[in-house]
């Protein structure tokens, strides 16, 4: 199997440090998540990982190697930046055919690719005639088509409808099934929810976490219980005589703070006290995010104020 090994990652431009001793590694078998503010350092990351950029000092190793060594590395690395990037001129079916021929990959592929992709049906329509969303399938096709361990993908379900962006999530959770390493970038807290196992998290140039998606949310979750009873005034003594305080919520729910289900269906069990619906709350990925990196924003916007 293959991973992605950062080590000690540092670029400079000039008196701006992008990254600043980045090190982290993107495990097979898993679906990554990137994630950081604008200015945080992961395209720079991406295309020191790419060979796009030379570092200033570290390294960014893919299957223990540089990508530059790779003589067909599209057999290896799968990888989309810029979907802008296929020349307006060609047809999607030659670009993708290039591609192919320059690593040595069988033509059979471009046909596969397009038709996993889904538009098999506008092959032979040139590049400078696609939307955005053909122009991302288009080059999320390309990223398939030496079949590689690794799949790199910068916001991939930008310009997709809602069909595309369910597509593009299964395909993710698919190749990380079949233990591909999987790393992908997205400023989409709620989508990238839906995909990611693992986060890397970065600010201003340096890793903020390295951790499991779940281990990520329950650490900047406080503990809350939302629960549903026939029977509130006597939930709310069992639970105040325990040293809890009980909000009753507009939709008929009470609002435990700092203990768990478990805790309070013990204490409901205990009274014989009926629970309709008992449920840990915990915060979404979006807000633990926020949470994380409220001071490592480059860019904020400030509060509208009332005129």
């Amino acid at each position: 199997m293959t991973s992605i090994d950062v080590q000690d990652l540092t670029k400079e431009y000039g008196t701006t440090r992008a990254v600043d001793r980045l090190t982290f590694r993107v495990a097979p078998g898993r679906v990554t998540g990137f994630l950081g503010p604008n200015g945080a350092g992961k395209s720079t990351t991406l295309r020191l990982a790419l060979g796009l950029d030379r570092p200033t000092s570290g390294t960014a190793l893919i299957g223990g190697r540089p990508y530059v060594t790779y003589d067909e590395p599209l057999r290896t690395v799968g990888a989309l930046l810029d979907p802008q990037a296929a020349h307006g001129a060609r047809t999607a079916h030659d670009h993708l055919l290039a591609l192919a021929v320059s690593n040595r990959i069988p033509a059979r592929r471009v046909g596969e690719v397009l038709e996993q992709a889904g538009i098999a049906a506008v092959a032979k329509r040139r590049v400078k005639t696609f939307s955005l969303g053909m122009r991302q399938r288009l080059g999320i096709a390309a990223t398939l088509l030496g079949d590689p361990e690794v799949v790199i993908l910068d916001e991939p379900s930008n310009g997709l409808d809602p069909e595309g962006i369910i597509w593009i999530r299964e395909l993710m959770r698919d190749l990380a099934r079949a233990g591909r390493t999987v790393l992908v970038s997205s400023h989409l807290m709620n989508e990238t929810a839906t995909f990611a196992d693992h986060l890397v998290i970065l600010g201003r140039g340096r890793l903020l976490a390295d951790t499991p998606m779940t281990d990520f949310i329950a650490a900047h979750s406080a503990r809350r219980v939302r629960v549903r009873t026939t029977e509130p005034v006597r939930l709310r003594a069992a639970l105040a005589r325990a040293g809890h305080t009980v909000v009753r919520d507009d939709d008929g729910h009470c609002t435990v703070d700092g203990v768990t289900a478990a805790d309070v269906g013990t204490l409901a069990a205990a009274d014989g006290i009926p629970v309709l619906e008992l449920a840990d709350e915990r915060a979404s990925l979006e807000e633990a995010y926020l949470a994380l990196t409220a001071g490592a924003a480059e860019f904020a916007a400030a509060p509208l104020q009332e005129a």
